[in-house]
């Protein structure tokens, strides 16, 4: 039970590495464990706060789910930014939810139009946490048309917001946590423990 009954603003940012990518993503993706980890922590956060999302189409219908099994009216703890670039591909689920804000296209361009809703998406809302979880391109900005990557942008606007790169689940993850991350940070569980419920209300619940 989260100690403070206000809804806070947890950004997550997660997605399943797609075999045509960098290798070096999908090398390390524990697939089985992204899908845990959001699993988990769609689970211990909805009942309580907000989880705030680039609505990955890998990640969208787990969290549906989740809530499906929660059988809680907790629509507004949950908000999905997606870009126009990609309408045609949105998944399904993006109809089951109510807070769906799409961004503008910017100059018919892949990598400005994402760049514009991650902008948005992290200005738009005070954020009390981040979690981490698998992910390719655009988290670990290991990319010459990344602007900017997500976690650095996201480290850049909410200095304070705690940080957990569940490095377990591979992909980019495992990458910010083994390159960028805090020493002073680091914690073993977030490299080898499993058990991501009693993982998130430890590092996350209990804290806020």
């Amino acid at each position: 039970m989260a100690r403070n009954s206000r809804i806070k603003n947890i950004f997550l940012s997660a997605s399943i590495p797609l075999p045509e990518r960098d290798s070096k993503y999908i090398n390390t993706a524990d697939i089985i464990a992204i899908r845990d980890a959001v699993i988990a922590l769609t689970t211990v956060v909805l009942p309580h706060h907000r989880l705030i999302w680039g609505g990955h189409p890998s990640i969208t219908p787990l969290v549906y789910y989740v809530m499906l099994k929660l059988n809680l009216n907790i629509q507004d703890h949950v908000t999905i930014y997606q870009s126009k670039f990609f309408e045609k591909y949105f998944p399904e689920d993006n109809n089951k939810f109510n807070n769906v804000i799409l961004t503008d296209i910017i100059g018919n361009d892949r990598e400005k139009s994402l760049l514009h809703m991650r902008k948005r998406m992290l200005d738009e809302h005070e954020f009390t946490a981040a979690v981490f979880i698998g992910g390719m391109e655009g988290i670990d900005g290991d990319k010459e048309k990344d602007i900017e990557g997500e976690y650095k942008m996201f480290v850049d606007r909410h200095s304070n917001a705690f940080l957990l790169p569940i490095a377990s689940t591979g992909g980019a993850t495992k990458i910010i946590y083994d390159t960028v991350f805090p020493e002073e940070l680091k914690n073993e569980r977030f490299v080898k423990d499993y058990g991501y419920m009693s993982l998130f209300q430890k590092f996350l619940m209990d804290r806020i």
